[in-house]
């Protein structure tokens, strides 16, 4: 084999397997959805949603927004493989759920959820510090515009 086709061939399966960050792997499948920002991937690891807090639907909440947001999370990665993109300075939060960004189909759900006005912001040092500002401009833009529980709920729990 030539230099140059054993160089092609190393790039090729350079790119075919699944990479892996130190706090996980860069693609998953979607086991279940817990609530609005926290999933269960297959093999157990759950995932926190950076930058985001939805309102609670779990241990006996139901605030309001809670099932919109859950809904909405479900329709976008239930049963799907994922993307995952990890802030590296922080891979786990204190209950021990994995950090991520989370990608289906090409969309940020994480995103998504502050834009449609189905999470408030939610920054916890130091874990997406570089994209605070985006994800409280988000924020900002769905209460001006009145979008999801910003126009609907007269208490946002996620927002005290």
């Amino acid at each position: 084999m030539s230099v140059r086709a054993a160089a092609l061939l190393a790039l090729v399966l350079w790119g075919c397997g699944p990479t892996q960050s130190k706090c996980g792997p860069s693609t998953a499948q979607v086991d279940f959805v817990v609530d609005g920002d926290t999933l269960t991937l297959v093999g157990g690891t759950k995932i926190r949603l950076l930058l985001v807090d939805t309102p609670e639907t779990t241990q006996g909440k139901n605030d309001c927004y809670g099932q919109e947001a859950k809904a909405f999370t479900v329709s976008q990665v239930a049963g799907k493989t994922i993307e995952l993109v990890y802030d590296e300075a922080s891979c786990t939060d204190r209950f021990g759920r994995t950090l991520a960004y989370v990608k289906a189909d090409g969309v940020e759900l994480n995103a998504e959820l502050a834009k449609r006005g189905l999470a408030c912001f939610l920054f916890v040092k130091p874990g997406g510090e570089a994209r605070q500002e985006e994800f409280a401009t988000y924020e900002a833009e769905a209460k001006t515009n009145r979008t999801g529980m910003w126009g609907t709920c007269t208490l946002i729990p996620c927002s005290m």
